[in-house]
């Protein structure tokens, strides 16, 4: 028989966290101040993260050790499964191989597990008793929620309007583990009130429901926020993926010609790549492709620009330097909510600066169309957002088979779409539609970004 997957033992969970920022040519400019736009300094961050994130997310050191109380909560699910798509390859008729490191098997059913336990267990050991947070399509939120489960704390979710309406098993899964969740915009903070006055059916944003727990943060007593992509520790801490990975793919006897993973902020795709873009920087596999792949509903990296701009629509967080759309733009209401952020994370826009990946933008009609082509051969109903990473995966296998090169794929399949039916429902009933580019939306909120020395 041949294998279908590669599993490791919990004896081979990684111990520590990988850092990029040991070995970046070239690392990402430092944080500025949301008020002064001067350099931030760690204590600018402490009213909102604990000290030791706050070490994390400035460190150099190339490797951090996994704290033994995460890794005994990470055992749960860890090592996640390597799958050989054969059946998928065989229905595409493709000369290559293609492998997916599957994430879904967590609780949450999402690769955001990794940092929200990490998240949740510094914050504990701060002191804190609550954390605020935001969640678009609900896998973050429903990761948090859990993850405060574990460490007996309070969590507050705001979730964007949109997918809180498209959404609802996701609120329901998030309170079943004791959260407190509420639509973004909300009548709660002095943020939600003010859009909702403009527009009482606002579907809402990352940017907003970020603005909305950072202002319930420095709010409520004993509170913390706590966030699921973008930052630098978020990555560290989910590169378990790709640490796993490399040694499946050792086991199969196999490195990657191409890699790919769906990108909102960046967490999964990091989590994924960055164990391996090491191999290109250090020349191991200068020819390794890392391909990114977000909506066209908020292609960031594809059509944004490459500036500073804050992380939040109200302006209260630090302003990083990055590929974005602007603060204050609103993307059109697309079912993959996770990939609705304006901006993505700095150390992927620093290594997109210099060409380490690259990336591209998908209309979500393709990419159910190749997620349907997925789940039929290989049995797994994605999320909307792996979804992105299956459409380009689908379109370079089908060009090795226009090429007859047999190149090995991997991708990033970072959640399961139990919970998003309901698009693949509209999908198939001839109901989704494409939402085309707003260029002119984008250029509107690319005039408020910050004048930066």
């Amino acid at each position: 028989m041949k294998d279908v997957k590669i599993q490791l033992s919990e004896k081979d969970m990684p111990r520590q966290w990988y850092n990029i920022l040991a070995d970046l040519p070239k690392p990402p400019p430092p944080y500025r101040h949301p008020v002064t736009l001067e350099l931030m300094k760690p204590s600018d961050l402490q009213a909102v993260f604990p000290d030791e994130l706050i070490a994390q997310e400035a460190s150099t050191e190339r490797w951090i050790d996994i704290p033994e109380e995460v890794a005994d909560v990470l055992k749960i699910w860890r090592p996640a499964p390597l799958y050989r798509a054969r059946r998928w390859e065989k229905a595409l008729d493709t000369p290559a191989k293609i492998y997916y490191k599957w994430e879904g098997v967590s609780p949450a059913g999402s690769h955001k597990l990794n940092t929200a336990i990490a998240q949740a267990y510094y914050n504990k050991k701060a002191g804190q008793t609550r954390l605020a947070t935001e969640t678009g399509a609900g896998q973050w939120g429903c990761a948090l929620s859990y993850a405060c489960q574990v460490f007996d704390m309070e969590c507050k979710v705001y979730m964007v309007r949109v997918s809180y309406n498209q959404k609802p098993y996701r609120r329901i899964l998030m309170e079943t583990w004791g959260a407190t969740v509420v639509p973004s915009p909300s009548p709660e903070t002095n943020v939600g009130r003010q859009l909702l006055a403009q527009d009482p059916n606002h579907s809402g944003s990352l940017g907003i429901a970020i603005s909305e727990a950072l202002e319930d943060t420095v709010t409520h007593p004993g509170t913390k926020y706590s966030l699921g992509s973008v930052v630098n520790h978020v990555l560290l801490h989910q590169t378990v993926i790709g640490l796993e990975t490399k040694q499946q793919m050792e086991i199969a006897g196999e490195y990657p010609d191409i890699l790919i993973g769906c990108v909102g902020g960046g967490s999964n795709f990091g989590g994924l790549v960055l164990p391996f873009v090491k191999d290109k920087i250090d020349k191991s596999h200068p020819n390794l492709r890392v391909i990114a792949v977000e909506s066209m509903a908020a292609p960031s990296m594809t059509k944004g620009v490459y500036a500073y701009d804050w992380g939040d629509t109200a302006k209260m967080g630090p302003v990083a330097k990055m590929h974005t759309l602007g603060h204050g733009y609103v993307p059109a209401p697309v079912h993959a909510g996770g990939l609705r952020y304006h901006g993505v994370s700095p150390i992927l826009s620093t290594l997109l600066e210099e060409k380490l990946i690259e990336s591209r933008a998908c209309h979500q009609l393709g990419v159910f169309e190749a997620a349907i082509s997925f789940a039929r051969a290989e049995g797994f109903v994605m999320a909307p957002e792996t979804a992105h990473a299956i459409r380009a995966t689908m379109d370079e296998a089908l060009a090795c088979k226009e090429s007859g090169e047999s190149k090995v794929i991997v991708f990033g399949a970072s959640g399961h779409g139990h919970f998003d039916l309901a698009a693949y429902d509209a999908y198939l009933g001839g109901k989704l539609q494409d939402y085309e580019y707003p260029a002119e939306k984008v250029q509107e909120a690319l005039k408020d970004l910050p004048k930066v020395k």
